[in-house]
């Protein structure tokens, strides 16, 4: 095989459209067209066709399902391949009916272009919107649109022009899509496909073999900025190698050995010593699309979820961000209750914080003031987070910029980020930011420390209001800790607020100050290596995103307590204040075995 025929270029497009809109035909009679069937193919699908006594369809080359054929749909998504001079396409056939539009989503995730079907006598139609704004939603901004069966308006250019204005005045108010052309053609006879016709000569773009070769391709990923997802952390100890191998898949950019990169939202940051694998040669560098090893000079605690980036282009951080995103779910998408969020390898609950508009994508020029997303509506929403993630605008990086929703066991949504949102701790990541980065390093590494401790650091904050038994537990656990052997230390609020914060004056920003001071104080006490276990009337639940924001390198865990027994969905452990010192030493052991704190 020649070198020239190796290194082509190859493109992904997936072909989108109404049910019975066509595309199927478009993509099966570019296939004949363009010789890239296989031989004999064309063929036998005729001769199939005579002996069922069906009429002939190109669309039966690609709808090999026989359920498919039966119903006249395309249920899954098919993978197509022909050449132009230019480059290779590679074709997916996503479904059209609204009832697969998961399949369609998970199709066209992949592609970096779009040809979008409508049917020239139905028109504009609930699925051509609908596709218009998953197009945009999956940032697919390389569009064009093929208005077919034009044979059955008389090939009249008005209705043709008609049809685009409708669909760019459409796709104007509700993305940032502007296709690169619009034209007609009868896939049925081939024309505009792979030639011009000659039926239709008013029409003086170009046929659409042509206009695919329009489209660019993006930059490689290995141009970007460094993104790399944690799927893991591995130690083989029982093989005699103590080293900590942090892994995962290079999604953009490169890294080699002796980099300096840090780990988001944790701030954690470390050098690159070297880049391991399974049974793979030595080396110093690696790109994107490697699935990889790394060991770092100093072992920090990194954990799945956090992405690895270099500290001058390192992710957005926070708990909000805006989104435009599609439900499919069979119930609704409510505000006041917690779903999953899934974003590269990290999975966390999240809610609605904020409802912009809903979009009913099967009414033209709807915008809908709603508290929730129905079955199929599209949103522009802000979403929060129990925590801060690390992410990217889809603009910049679509893996770090997509993301999923499950409700219960079922993905029920799906969307990009499209901008961040401040939240209330913006301001306190930010000076974390700058204390994590400058940090003066001592001479034992935390992987040392934590060695000799047997645990790793982690803060415990026992929160409920005065009189339900914090200080009680806070002092049992600590207590049983110690004993086990662990480094544990109660730092109780009042000792921070008669040293720390006698300087204090109270007034309306006091309380944010005290949190942040008893924060830095924590963070102190974390870098030692303790298990620190809290207790304050001063500091609440309430205040648990801003502690987390300003100590992000490190676990926290929240154990409230609440007389009246109500279930607070955001904190790790609830108890009711009944339970004996001996069940809540279990519980919280228990916790710190679970997360990994303690082996």
């Amino acid at each position: 095989m020649s070198a020239e025929i190796i290194n082509r270029e190859q493109m992904n497009i997936v072909i989108v459209g109404h049910v019975d809109h066509g595309k199927s035909t478009v993509l099966g009679r570019l296939l004949a067209d363009t010789g890239s069937l296989p031989e004999g193919k064309l063929d036998a699908v005729k001769k199939e066709c005579e002996r069922t006594g069906k009429p002939f369809e190109y669309a039966f080359l690609l709808d090999a399902l026989s359920d498919e054929q039966d119903q006249g749909i395309t249920i899954d998504t098919a993978r197509s391949f022909f050449k132009t001079k230019k480059r290779d396409y590679i074709i997916i056939d996503a479904p059209g009916h609204i009832e697969f539009l998961k399949n369609m989503i998970s199709g066209a995730a992949r592609a970096e272009a779009a040809v979008l079907v409508i049917d020239a006598k139905e028109g504009v139609r609930e699925n051509s919107r609908r596709h218009g704004y998953i197009l945009s939603m999956l940032g697919i901004s390389q569009v064009i649109v093929c208005v077919n069966k034009m044979d059955l308006v008389n090939r009249d250019e008005a209705h043709f022009n008609k049809i685009e204005k409708e669909y760019r005045d459409f796709l104007s108010q509700i993305s940032n899509i502007k296709p690169m052309a619009f034209i007609p053609v009868t896939a049925t006879t081939g024309e505009n496909l792979a030639s011009k016709s000659d039926k239709m000569k008013w029409y003086k773009g170009l046929d659409l073999l042509e206009a695919l070769d329009t489209f660019k391709k993006a930059p490689p990923k290995s141009d970007r900025s460094l993104r790399m997802p944690v799927q893991a952390v591995y130690k083989f100890v029982s093989q005699g190698d103590d080293r900590r191998i942090v892994s995962g898949r290079i999604e953009a950019g490169k890294v080699k050995v002796g980099d300096k990169v840090v780990f988001s939202p944790s701030n954690k940051s470390s050098v690159i010593r070297s880049i391991e694998g399974f049974n793979t040669a030595p080396r110093k560098e690696i790109d994107s699309g490697w699935s990889t090893g790394f060991t770092l000079n100093e072992e920090i605690y990194v954990t799945r979820g956090e992405v690895m980036s270099h500290e001058a282009s390192a992710p957005k951080v926070s708990t909000r961000f805006r989104a435009n995103m599609i439900w499919l779910g069979k119930k609704p998408f409510v505000t006041g209750r917690d779903y999953k969020l899934k974003i590269h390898t990290q999975a966390l609950p999240v809610r609605i914080h904020k409802i912009n508009k809903v979009i009913d994508a099967s009414v033209a020029d709807s915008a809908l003031q709603k508290n929730q997303v129905d079955r199929h509506d599209v949103a522009d929403l802000v979403l929060e987070t129990r925590q801060a993630i690390a992410f990217d605008l889809v603009s910049e990086n679509e893996l770090t910029g997509r993301f999923v929703i499950v409700d219960g066991y079922d993905i029920a949504g799906g969307g990009i980020i499209v901008a961040e949102e401040k939240d209330n701790q913006e301001e306190f990541r930010a000076q974390a930011r700058l204390r994590d980065f400058n940090w003066i390093k001592g001479g034992v590494e935390s992987a040392a420390r934590a060695q000799r401790l047997k645990h790793q650091p982690a803060l415990v904050m026992f929160v409920g209001k005065a009189g339900v038994g914090k200080h009680k537990y806070a002092r049992a656990v600590e207590k049983a800790l110690f004993e086990q052997g662990l480094s544990a230390y109660m730092l109780d609020g009042t000792n921070v607020l008669l040293g720390v914060d006698a300087d204090l004056i109270w007034m309306q920003s006091t309380q944010a100050e005290l949190v942040r001071r008893f924060a830095e104080v924590s963070h102190i006490l974390l870098d030692a290596g303790h298990i620190v276990i809290s207790t304050t009337n001063a500091i609440g639940l309430a205040d648990f995103a801003t502690v987390r924001s300003l100590i992000p390198d490190f676990a926290v865990f929240t154990v409230d307590i609440d007389a009246n027994e109500k279930a607070i969905t955001s904190s790790d452990m609830h108890l009711s204040g009944k339970e004996s010192e001996a069940e809540v030493i279990k519980k919280v052991s228990a916790l710190l075995k679970e997360r990994q704190i303690v082996d």
